[in-house]
């Protein structure tokens, strides 16, 4: 089973930069989408084959999540059911038979880390109605979690060290994911290879590859026997994201 997922910065944007001719070259069983930043109606995209599930923040041209799939789900719930957090359009959650999926864009902590303490309290919640579904099937959470968890993750760390998605909170907060119960796909398979899924779109960062590891596949730990690979698709264009893949036997 093949599993995608992007920060696409804008749907359409990105549509009118190839997302469709990825899209069918990826021959994915699921995409998951975040920062679609739009709103139902907007854009009409589909793709046969596959139905759609959208999740659109309240404030247009903002956040907003999706996902294309194969593959008929038992059920589709948006949000996490807590009213502080499910004004945005931040998470989507599909109920298939032996897991669930969740697609996920984490709150940004923003400039000046003014959205911190908002995202500390994001991160507890979420970590709960995580641990809350893995109770009843393993987990597969995907999506721009707007971290580098390690310094191996991020190019310049030092410098980054309290810049958001690089302080020790959040850092720490990713930590407490993964103990209790969660593997980061990618680092599991590849413990020591350095690659991006982030670059600003300032200072030429991309030529340089100066970038942040962002975007994750974060599976429950009795997944992990199941995880055939882990890849950062660095050579797809069209955002300042590229997308991740976990691919699943």
């Amino acid at each position: 089973m093949k599993l995608i997922s992007w920060n696409v910065n804008g749907l359409r944007a990105c549509e009118g930069k190839g997302f469709s001719d990825f899209f069918r070259q990826a021959d994915a069983d699921f995409v998951c989408l975040q920062e679609t930043k739009m709103q139902p109606g907007q854009m009409d995209l589909q793709f046969e084959g596959y139905e759609s599930y959208w999740n659109s923040a309240e404030k247009k041209g903002y956040s907003g999540t999706a996902i294309f799939t194969r593959h008929q789900p038992l059920s589709v719930s948006y949000g996490m059911g807590i009213d502080e957090h499910d004004h945005e359009g931040r998470v989507i959650t599909m109920e298939m038979d032996d897991l669930y999926l969740v697609c996920c864009y984490t709150p940004n902590s923003q400039d000046g880390l003014k959205r911190l303490d908002y995202r500390m309290q994001w991160e507890q919640d979420f970590r709960q109605y995580l641990l809350q579904l893995d109770r009843q099937k393993p987990v597969i959470l995907c999506g721009d979690l707007n971290v580098a968890h390690e310094e191996i993750d991020i190019k310049n760390p030092k410098s980054n060290r309290r810049n958001a998605g690089f302080t020790d909170e959040e850092r720490q907060q990713f930590s407490e994911l993964l103990a209790a119960g969660f593997t980061d796909s990618f680092r599991w398979k590849y413990p020591d290879e350095v690659t991006y899924s982030w670059w600003s779109y300032r200072f030429h960062a991309r030529e340089k590859n100066a970038g942040w590891r962002i975007d994750y596949f974060v599976v429950s730990n009795r997944l992990q026997q199941r995880i055939g690979d882990a890849k950062i698709l660095t050579d797809v264009f069209g955002s300042d994201h590229c997308p991740v893949e976990l691919d699943l036997l």
